[in-house]
């Protein structure tokens, strides 16, 4: 309980920069976890048009409505949260219309226009996966029954590729406006360039060395030609190779996932800007 309580105090800080985002599809591999959020979703809705306000207590209880990190959560018009089987808990009988994530986005107030104007809808922000304590993009689908927002949300664990790519674009269009100053940008463990299981790494081809990681400080400066994956095989220098033969393109190897802490296969796309290689990749499990 005391890590929920330090992610929500967290979440409801203020004055932190705004994360880059590529507003782009989501990656198939959450495409399961949604359907499983709208299947509670509708357990939960048809639940509480038979009994109305008595589902909140049975919505905040571990059980038929909850799907292990899926919960189900209750908001009126107004903004105030009624009920909760997750992390937001703690929120309960608070008035949360103006709260912003640590993104800066007020996303209770998008949801609540969403559901006074359509009555259904989604909503993306972040929030604190419980399963391992990270701040993650969740998207929620909610429902209005009887003037109570009904919510189930999901987390958006893997980019997609169209949003690695947006990113890798947005990188490459720093390098080339000031290389200096990007890869300085590239470097800071709470820059724009980090969000999620997206982060930038820069190759010097002239030497081999990373001179940017977005996730691993300690690589910097060092030569890339000796890093090897858990299978074996030579990232960097399989990298500089084909960085040799086109000016853009895709690597496949294995690497850990910063949000899922787990090593999995991982497609990096690449742009050689002048001496560098710009990478930005994407997971799959």
């Amino acid at each position: 309980m005391k890590k929920v309580l330090m992610g929500i105090a967290l979440i409801l800080s203020t004055g932190l920069h705004p994360l880059w985002a590529a507003d782009t599809p989501s990656s198939a591999n959450d495409s399961l976890d949604a359907k499983r959020a709208q299947q509670l979703l509708q357990r939960a809705v048809l639940r509480y048009q038979a009994v109305q306000d008595k589902a909140l207590a049975e919505f905040a209880r571990q059980g038929e409505f909850t799907d292990n990190e899926l919960y189900v959560y209750v908001l009126d018009m107004d903004g105030v949260v009624l009920t909760s089987g997750g992390s937001s808990a703690t929120l309960v009988g608070r008035n949360v219309k103006t709260m912003r994530d640590i993104a800066g986005k007020p996303f209770f107030a998008e949801m609540i226009h969403k559901a006074r104007q359509d009555g259904h809808g989604e909503v993306d922000y972040r929030w604190l996966n419980w399963a391992d304590n990270t701040i993650q993009r969740k998207r929620p689908f909610f429902e209005v029954s009887s003037d109570r927002i009904i919510a189930v949300g999901y987390y958006l664990t893997r980019a997609s590729q169209d949003q690695a790519r947006a990113f890798l674009n947005h990188a490459v269009a720093a390098m080339k406006t000031s290389p200096s100053e990007a890869i300085e940008e590239f470097n800071k463990l709470d820059g724009r360039f980090i969000q999620d299981d997206l982060y930038v790494y820069v190759i010097d081809t002239r030497t081999g060395r990373f001179v940017a990681h977005g996730t691993m400080p300690r690589l910097r400066g060092t030569d890339g030609n000796e890093l090897r994956d858990r299978d074996g095989t030579p990232i960097i220098k399989n990298l500089i190779a084909q960085s040799l033969k086109q000016q853009n393109g895709q690597l496949q190897y294995v690497w850990k996932n910063p949000v899922t802490q787990r090593s999995e296969n991982k497609f990096a796309l690449f742009q050689v800007v002048n001496n560098y290689i710009v990478a930005v990749g994407y997971y799959k499990p």
